[in-house]
């Protein structure tokens, strides 16, 4: 047989073949920003952290839609986004973003 079968695909967010590293930074600070607010957004004295990650996660997640390349790179991007959402909207219900003053 001339072709061979891949058993697993391997897990890349470049499936384009090239290096996308401005890309990649912006899809790996959307998962942190996204997990840190998410989590932080279970804890009602910590709003004030999950209000800032949870922004910080959504506008990094925004821009890295917008310069996404790979379909790989945008559905991280999706659902890093949505749960810094998520945690940014549980942390303003919390007390907002400057300790409810």
């Amino acid at each position: 047989m001339a072709q061979t079968a891949r058993r697993f695909p391997s897990l890349t967010l470049n499936t384009d073949g090239h290096a996308h590293p401005r890309e990649n930074t912006l899809v790996g600070l959307t998962v942190a920003f996204g997990l840190l607010a998410f989590v932080s957004s279970f804890f009602h004295n910590l709003h004030i952290m999950s209000s800032w990650t949870g922004l910080a996660g959504v506008v990094t997640g925004l821009w890295g839609q917008f310069i996404s390349v790979t379909t790989a790179e945008r559905i991280v991007l999706v659902v890093a986004g949505v749960a810094a959402a998520f945690g940014l909207g549980i942390g303003l219900a919390h007390g907002g973003m400057f300790g409810g003053v």
